[in-house]
């Protein structure tokens, strides 16, 4: 099991030059679970997770991390507690599977010391983990959208870190992938209790995969705890603009958001949606 730390922010404010993207936010990630950040293109996302990360300096409040400000932690130090997976990672060209894993051991590599067993045995582990223990010796250029994304996981994943940070892990990869990756995720959560903070485009899937979710509208957050609280179809009108119905998804009990459009809203779906039985079997 990973050992527990406390993230939180102060008032923060980050950005890119003089813009404000992320404005004032305070928030407490739940140790130990899956927290999801969701809202529009452009509201802030992922500019709230490079600031958490320190990838992004900012502009003004602070990331605790402990208690201690982030932006004081020795970077190495960092790096074995936190583990970040970017959007839109590039590797090397014509790097092996193996050898790009074993770069999320540089954290933990001092001075002149060599590689050891526990080095191989975390990137082992890591390969395992992630189902790519067989495209070990690939090159990672010539893996599938889902079989890359798998590898990163597993880069951060021997990195061995107790909070792991992702930013849109499911971006551009097929409904099949996107499960698969975020069934490893919960996975992970479930099995070392690793914390993990992770930036979602689809309501939906955040909802269905998060213990705690964060709403971001417009550079401040409007909303966070449990997806039952959170999502409703006055959160997605307000963080979305889309005016919609929220029921119970048969499949997992979470909140399932339903877009009206123009197009496709029927006068009697409310009464059908009230009456429909839930996964506990109750009347809603």
């Amino acid at each position: 099991m990973t050992a527990h730390h406390a993230i939180r922010t102060e008032s923060l404010v980050a950005g890119y030059g003089g813009r404000r993207v992320v404005d004032g936010i305070d928030l407490q990630v739940p140790v130990g679970r899956i927290s999801v950040i969701v809202g529009a293109n452009a509201c802030g996302k992922s500019t709230l997770l490079k600031t958490i990360s320190r990838l992004l300096p900012a502009q003004q409040g602070a990331v605790l991390l402990d208690g201690k400000r982030i932006d004081q932690i020795p970077t190495k130090e960092l790096a074995r507690t936190l583990g970040l997976l970017p959007q839109q990672p590039v590797a090397p060209e014509g790097i092996a599977v193996a050898d790009l894993v074993g770069r999320g051991r540089h954290p933990h590599q001092k001075l002149f010391r060599s590689w050891t067993t526990a080095d191989d045995r975390a990137v082992a582990e890591a390969l395992a983990a992630t189902g790519v223990l067989d495209l070990a010796d690939r090159a990672v250029d010539e893996l599938s959208g889902g079989q890359r994304q798998r590898v990163w996981i597993a880069m951060a994943l021997a990195q061995q870190t107790d909070v792991l940070l992702l930013d849109e892990p499911t971006t551009f990869l097929d409904v099949s992938h996107q499960i698969d990756v975020l069934d490893l995720l919960a996975d992970l959560n479930a099995t070392r209790g690793t914390t993990i903070v992770m930036v979602l485009h689809d309501i939906n899937l955040a909802a269905r995969y998060a213990d705690h979710l964060f709403a971001l509208c417009q550079g401040r957050l409007v909303a966070d705890g449990a997806p039952a609280e959170v999502v409703t179809s006055e959160l997605v009108r307000e963080v979305f603009d889309l005016d919609s119905l929220v029921i119970a998804d048969p499949v997992s009990g979470a909140p399932l958001v339903l877009p009206r459009g123009r197009h496709h809203s029927r006068a009697d779906v409310d009464a059908a949606a009230l009456h429909a039985p839930d996964p506990t079997g109750d009347l809603r």
